[in-house]
């Protein structure tokens, strides 16, 4: 999409909904205003964090381009309005928090001998220690600003010697995480093993690393994991944006033949196409006219299809393309 359509759209975007929220009652009925400005908010709270960051710069500038007065000054206020510039951070932290709730109900009351079915090999036990050890190993990391990796080997535990004390074990450790995460600025440079070198990398890390390991002991249950739409369109792009910096996946990316597999979430609009090969990997937020392989689907059912936790054949997932293009790429990226 060219920057001149992104930008006449925003003032569109911005002109309606501005119109909208100063008539009159007499002009408009106010129920209706109400219904029509939160549907407009409900869609909007479907991009994710960094698509809502580019339409709250896209409708100020529209706003600039008017001039000063009082109709300029409400269409600056749009992006706060709609919570484009809510504190990202500190939404990544309250959603931890939320979700370790989630997960710690979840597998307090299961037996930690029984199979984790979407990682084969593993236990709730194993599930339950590996989530929070990643949270004590992102508190440590953060807490003595690491400038060069850190093993999770390295990083005291303080594991219960009953497996039964895992989930509350776990908990206190995502506790933990969150209160270092809350105290340090968040545009803090430290080592991370992804693209974002920040400590607010940390936060969105853990965040879909809990987003996944709910839906491992939920599909473990037999249960169907409850992602929202706008939190899998922020974790596919995560992924995205990690995958070259992660050489157990970026190796076997760069060995496969050159190909492109375009996802599109059917409930966001959003797409997404990564493209693969010799001459290295890039993706866009765009869906490719022609790609090796497409696949349609919710945004929660393709962030569980990038994870592995969905299989190409899944009844959620429309495949069309070369099926073995995306096979390949699904498993030389297998998280």
């Amino acid at each position: 999409m060219s920057d001149a359509l992104l930008n006449t759209l925003a003032e569109a975007l911005a002109d309606v909904v501005a119109t909208i929220d100063t008539c009159d009652d007499e002009t408009l009925d106010p129920d209706t205003a109400v219904k029509w400005l939160e549907a407009t908010g409900a869609v909007l709270d479907r991009l994710s964090p960094a698509d809502r960051q580019d339409l709250g710069r896209l409708l100020r500038r529209a706003a600039d381009r008017h001039p000063a007065g009082p109709w300029r000054d409400e269409l600056q206020r749009l992006p706060e309005g709609f919570g484009l510039d809510d504190d990202q951070h500190e939404l990544y932290c309250t959603d931890i928090e939320h979700l370790m709730r989630r997960f710690t109900a979840v597998v307090t009351d299961v037996d930690p001998a029984t199979p984790v079915t979407t990682c084969p090999g593993w236990t709730f036990a194993d599930l339950v220690r590996h989530h929070g050890t990643t949270h004590r190993w992102a508190a440590h990391v953060v807490r003595v600003r690491a400038s060069e990796a850190v093993w999770g080997r390295d990083v005291p535990l303080g594991l219960p010697e009953d497996p039964a004390g895992l989930p509350r074990w776990a908990a206190d450790a995502a506790e933990e995480a969150l209160a270092v995460l809350r105290k340090v600025d968040p545009d803090t440079p430290i080592w991370s093993y992804g693209a974002d070198q920040r400590v607010a990398g940390y936060a969105r890390r853990l965040l879909f690393e809990g987003v996944v390991h709910l839906a491992d002991a939920e599909l473990s249950l037999g249960r169907e994991p409850d992602i929202a739409p706008r939190t899998a369109a922020d974790g596919i792009e995560e992924f995205l944006e990690n995958l070259p910096h992660l050489p157990r996946l970026a190796d076997p990316v760069a060995a496969l033949p050159a190909g492109t597999v375009a996802l599109r979430a059917l409930d966001t609009g959003a797409a997404w196409t990564a493209a693969f090969g010799p001459a290295g990997f890039s993706w866009t937020r765009t869906g490719a006219p022609s790609p090796s392989a497409a696949v349609t689907g919710t945004a929660a059912d393709l962030l569980l299809l990038v994870y592995g936790r969905r299989a190409p054949g899944d009844r959620r997932l429309t495949v069309s393309g070369d099926a073995a293009v995306l096979s390949g790429w699904l498993a030389a990226t297998v998280f």
